[in-house]
């Protein structure tokens, strides 16, 4: 089933019918299908190019290209030169390859002269948004945070909200843009399919809600963490942003680090006043301040809590003795149906146990400085008269484990502990002490921040909460959020790169269902557990399945995993096998 290479040159004209017809993605257009099917029937198989009988690469690519195979072990089928042209002329460019830096399986960006403008003031009474959106931050850091925790209680919290991937860069871009990372081409957080030179080279800044909202009058302020690879001295403000204080990889640290604010690199240093949480809270709050008559929306992106995982100075010496949860998957050891990259995994030492307590409390420390913000943003807005008027929106990149399954600190995988974070809002008409079960994805905060300000939103794969957040009643829901992972990361440059131990996991597709979670990697390892009956996600009980249901569960996550644009996407996200009805 899996197509991560295929979809790269075949996207463009992809449809997301899944597994059911080819075994692989169905083409659109009907010709190219043929093509496709003949390569298939002449015994080429998706995900065999080192065997020499690849689909893609031994088979349909040297079709497309009219030039013979090199390395092809089978003989290439016969194709009716009508079809070839009929196919070839859907799109002149399938099949030829890429420029080095050219994104792949992209839906294309709208020209400039399309991209949304500030053309008239926004509406009367349109509200205000304010996002923190905070770095590695798990569920198990909530109960450190009173405001956050009275923000619970004032609004809505949505309980199953997962993120598109379990690393920065990816979760970050499908936040700003609403589109998963196969339709946004951030897979990574360097390199060509990573980070801010993959935004960049993929004209994603121009699709951001941030122009959406530009657009329709607001100002908006991005703060702190952008995009990893974003450096101070030397990259610009982002299109849609009125505001600019955004820092680089010095930032992680919390001190000696650069921000460019509105164009100009300004030096902090090591003193306490410099500490980049208290830093980036002041400048939200000067610009709430400045804001007084327009609608805004400002993104506060902190780096807490993301490792070295430093606290302010003040918190240093918060939660004495403070251990890491042991929770049932604390240091359990993997089934004998774990995938390869996690079976081996040895138990936790004591000093393995000390360094993730230590981490923990650290993190709980680093925490407290970000809680004090959102208090200080809070007090900001009801100073401006617009505390009844404003959304508070708080968040998370993605999660982080710490001695589960038996891995030292980290995230990539496709467990709970990384994958689901919280995403809790209040503001104007948001019910109070409500708690959602729905399943929603970071792709959706992109549209319901256009959707709040009555802006349009760029051509997303996400769905508006709004209705959800109101209170309004919805007949139905998707039943199915989609993971995407490309690994193992093996790049000494990103500050993400795994520790020993830690979970690299090979690359993979997921599908996290309302009691369920699989998972497909590219070495063919399969992942089913059963959360009624394994919460935590102990037994891979995929080999019991049925064959139906094994057959049906990869047809769902094909059409997903091909999915590009939101009705599609929505109608992709409502799989029907049984596992979803569970």
């Amino acid at each position: 089933m899996y197509q991560t290479q295929f979809r790269i040159f075949a996207c463009a004209v992809l449809v997301g019918l899944g597994a059911a017809t080819l075994g692989i993605s169905a083409y659109a257009a009907e010709p190219c299908q043929e093509i496709v099917a003949a390569c298939e029937r002449a015994g080429f198989v998706q995900g065999n190019a080192r065997e020499g009988n690849g689909l893609q690469v031994d088979c349909v690519r040297p079709i497309l290209q009219g030039t013979p195979p090199t390395r092809a072990t089978l003989q290439l089928p016969q194709v009716d030169p009508k079809t070839l042209a009929d196919c070839k002329a859907r799109d002149p460019r399938l099949g030829q390859p890429r420029a080095a830096n050219a994104p792949a399986a992209l839906r294309p960006i709208p020209p400039v002269s399309d991209v949304p403008q500030p053309a008239h003031p926004a509406a009367p009474g349109a509200p205000n948004i304010v996002f923190v959106l905070t770095d590695d931050l798990s569920w198990n850091l909530v109960q450190y945070m009173p405001h956050v925790l009275q923000m619970q209680k004032d609004g809505v919290t949505f309980s199953n909200y997962f993120v598109t991937d379990s690393l920065c860069c990816p979760s970050r871009t499908s936040i700003f843009t609403g589109r998963y990372p196969h339709d946004t081409g951030v897979f990574k957080n360097t390199g060509a399919d990573g980070g801010y030179s993959a935004f960049q080279n993929n004209q994603l800044g121009r699709i951001t809600f941030a122009t959406s909202l530009t657009a329709a009058g607001y100002r908006t302020a991005m703060l702190g963490k952008y995009l990893n690879g974003y450096e101070p001295p030397r990259d610009p403000v982002a299109p849609g942003w009125s505001y600019w204080a955004v820092g680089g990889g010095a930032g992680y640290r919390e001190l000696n680090y650069n921000l460019n604010e509105n164009g100009r690199v300004v030096r902090y240093g090591n003193e306490p006043a410099a500490y980049l949480t208290d830093v980036l809270a002041g400048h939200a709050v000067d610009f709430i301040k400045r804001s007084a008559g327009q609608p805004f929306l400002v993104e506060v992106a902190t780096y807490a809590p993301h490792a070295p995982y430093v606290p302010a100075p003040r918190d240093a010496d918060a939660f004495p003795g403070l251990r890491a949860p042991r929770t049932p998957s604390y240091n359990a050891a993997p089934d004998a149906s774990a995938p390869n990259w996690l079976r081996k995994m040895r138990p936790l030492s004591d000093a393995d146990m000390a360094g993730i307590d230590r981490d923990y409390r650290k993190r709980a420390q680093s925490v407290v400085a970000v809680d004090k913000m959102i208090g200080a943003l809070q007090e900001a807005v009801a100073a401006s008269g617009q505390a009844r008027n404003t959304y508070f929106v708080f968040s998370s990149d993605n999660g982080y484990h710490m001695g589960e399954h038996r891995l030292m600190p980290g995230k990539m995988t496709a467990f709970d502990e990384d994958i689901r974070v919280p995403l809790i809002v209040t503001g104007p008409g948001v019910p109070a002490g409500v708690v959602l079960d729905q399943i929603v994805e970071n792709i959706d905060l992109c549209p319901t921040f256009a959707d709040l300000a009555g802006a349009t939103a760029p051509s997303v794969d996400g769905h508006s909460l709004v209705a959800l957040l109101h209170g309004q009643p919805v007949v139905e829901w998707r039943t199915a959020a989609l993971v995407e992972h490309h690994g193992p990361n093996k790049d000494p440059t990103d500050p993400d790169l795994p520790a020993a131990r830690s979970g690299n996991p090979t690359t993979y597709e997921a599908m996290r269902l309302p009691a369920a979670l699989y998972v497909e990697y590219s070495d063919g390892g399969r992942e089913y557990y059963d959360l009624k009956t394994d919460p935590d996600e102990l037994r891979n009980t995929f080999a019991s399945l049925p064959s139906a249901e094994k057959t049906s569960l990869a047809k769902s996550l094909a059409a997903i995993a091909n999915c590009h644009d939101a009705q599609n996407c929505w109608t992709a996200a409502h799989p029907d096998h049984l596992a979803a009805a569970r």
